[in-house]
């Protein structure tokens, strides 16, 4: 079975325990290897910027140690995934969505999201 890519929503509902993460989604996480984009923690450290994230620590310590403590693996953003993005239909305007949804393409990953959108881009959604 495909490694699964965590949305930073997945991702930051699965380290907090957020009853909106799915017990379908929390089963695969708990049982599959798990991969988290570069690009989510771009996000979180945008939002955190912006006063829309809070966590305990830097960002660096918050997103190293939960990647640590779950045993999930930090996905680079290589140039295939960045130019890719343009090849896709504009099925979605947000930039970070459009790169895991590359990047989920590329590396044949499923994607943990509530965003239905996914599908749309041929990428198997796990929710």
């Amino acid at each position: 079975m495909p490694p699964l890519l965590l949305d930073t929503q997945a991702f930051l509902w699965w380290v907090s325990d957020d009853a909106r993460l799915t017990a379908r989604a929390r089963r695969a996480i708990a049982r599959d290897a798990c991969v988290v984009s570069v690009a989510s923690c771009w996000e979180m450290s945008i939002k955190a910027s912006l006063g829309k994230l809070t966590v305990d620590g830097s960002m660096e310590k918050f997103i190293g140690g939960q990647l640590a403590a779950n045993g999930f693996t930090l996905l680079p953003i290589a140039l295939e995934h960045t130019t890719a993005v343009a090849r896709l239909p504009f099925h979605h305007r947000d930039p970070f969505d459009r790169l895991l949804a590359a990047q989920a393409i590329a590396e044949e990953l499923r994607v943990v999201s509530s965003d239905a959108v996914f599908e749309r881009y041929g990428v198997k959604r796990v929710w």
